[in-house]
């Protein structure tokens, strides 16, 4: 057997602070030339850096750079269908709500109250038609307004116009099953950062869908890692051999256009050993080839979305720590002519559950191997693991741009029928949207 040598690899170093030794401090990973290895051609590129998943100070700030400009996905649309529902999210180090007022429009606002800064709610709740400050009782409407001042003119202040005090504003924004924060006015807006997303899953009619089970875990392994393990199916047949009866190897094929996402399908779902993702009925007025296949799709930054013709099983990853991670796991139901029992649920409940049990076991695993170990990284398979390169490419930007809005690359998509992007061959039954593209077409 052939022995390789980490030693004669040429694998990228730790990026080398002015007059530093090369440990890799936080404040070198804004520079280009960090993040050389991840900027070479998929075929020439090396993994992260383990600093990456592990340094408290990359954490901090990617926590910055990254969090706190992208557009990040802070819950699912049901969450807020209603007024009178209020979210508390973290994006980056800043905690934001999340409404909806009587007019229907979705609004964020930094949680801090504008006469001190105090906190305004600790977790999701019912808020009614008035936000109250829990210090002096300030009281804000549902779109922000400052409608409350109790006591406040005892001793009138000259000049106060309680208008001059809304709460601060945070864009946010709703595709399909999931909403978005975003806390930086400059980064571009969420239609662009989606690309094609939406058209390209139109016929699902997520508007529709609803949540029946949420739960969270926490994970003892860094967002990204989570994140790369989602994106490639290398590991398959090793990590989940029972998945593998359902979702094979060879069904697998490139599902992304352009825009911050990485996708990829399974075409078709197969039933002929296990039929755990068949048990649902299927949503009504999908195509032959949304009919037939798993989407999987990586939403940049944070979440993971799986749809079958049936269901979809959603993760929202929230960063707690550089080796630590909560996932807030939802599963969510299209209206069917059927209807849903739970009954049909408990297979593809479980099913899931042990799938990603299987995923949450190995991503600690490695996450201590990078820890414990911290080798350098290794070469990626180009026939695997071309979504962690576009992946990697996505946070190197967030890293190193002065401003998203003119340093955020959005990716192209594939070229339809390149079999060397797709893997083993074209998808023999493509969506609709890549059929309606000419060949050598990326955008």
């Amino acid at each position: 057997m052939q022995r390789l040598s980490l030693s004669r690899a040429p694998v990228p170093a730790a990026p080398v602070a002015e007059g530093g030794s090369g440990s890799g401090s936080a404040g070198d990973w804004s520079k280009d030339a960090a993040w050389d290895a991840t900027r070479r051609p998929l075929a020439e590129a090396f993994g992260l850096h383990p600093a990456a998943y592990c340094d408290p100070g990359f954490f901090a700030l990617e926590r910055e750079r990254l969090f706190g400009r992208a557009w990040v996905v802070v819950g699912t649309a049901p969450e807020v269908a209603e007024p009178g529902r209020m979210l508390v999210r973290r994006v980056g180090s800043t905690s934001v709500l999340i409404t909806r007022a009587g007019d229907g429009a979705l609004r964020g606002f930094v949680n801090s109250c504008r006469h001190r800064g105090t906190e305004l709610a600790e977790a999701d709740c019912a808020v009614g038609g008035v936000i109250r400050c829990p210090y002096h009782r300030w009281g804000y409407a549902l779109d922000g307004s400052l409608v409350s001042v109790p006591r406040f003119d005892d001793v009138p202040r000259a000049g106060f116009d309680p208008a001059d005090y809304p709460l601060l504003g945070v864009r946010v924004g709703i595709w399909g099953l999931l909403v978005f924060a975003c806390l930086d006015p400059e980064t571009p807006p969420l239609d662009r950062w989606l690309g094609d997303l939406p058209e390209r899953t139109a016929g699902y009619g997520f508007d529709c869908w609803r949540v029946c089970e949420e739960r969270g875990l926490d994970v003892a392994a860094n967002w990204k890692l989570i994140s790369e393990n989602f994106q490639e199916y290398y590991h398959l047949a090793w990590v989940h051999p029972e998945l593998a009866k359902v979702s094979r190897v060879s069904d697998h094929y490139r599902y992304q256009g352009p825009g911050m996402y990485c996708g990829q399908t399974t075409t078709p779902v197969s039933g002929d050993e296990r039929d755990d993702w068949l048990t649902l009925p299927p949503a009504v007025g999908l195509d032959s080839s949304d009919g037939a296949s798993g989407r999987f799709l990586a939403v940049f930054p944070n979440g993971l979305v799986s749809v079958l013709p049936n269901h979809a099983f959603v993760i929202r990853l929230e960063p707690l720590e550089a080796g630590r991670t909560r996932e807030h796991c939802t599963f969510l139901v299209p209206p069917a002519a059927d209807g849903f029992t739970e009954a049909a649920f408990v297979s593809t409940r479980a099913f899931w559950h042990q799938v990603n049990g299987e995923d949450i076991d190995i991503v600690e695993r490695a996450q201590r191997g990078l820890s414990q170990g911290g080798v350098p990284p290794g070469p990626l398979s180009p026939r695997f693991e071309e979504p962690l390169h576009r992946f990697h490419n996505m946070v190197a930007d967030c890293m190193t741009a002065d401003s998203l809005a003119t340093g955020l690359r959005v990716p192209a998509g594939d070229a339809p029928g390149d079999p060397e992007r797709y893997g083993s061959r074209p998808n023999p039954n493509p969506p609709a949207i890549e059929r309606s593209r000419t060949p050598g077409d990326e955008t």
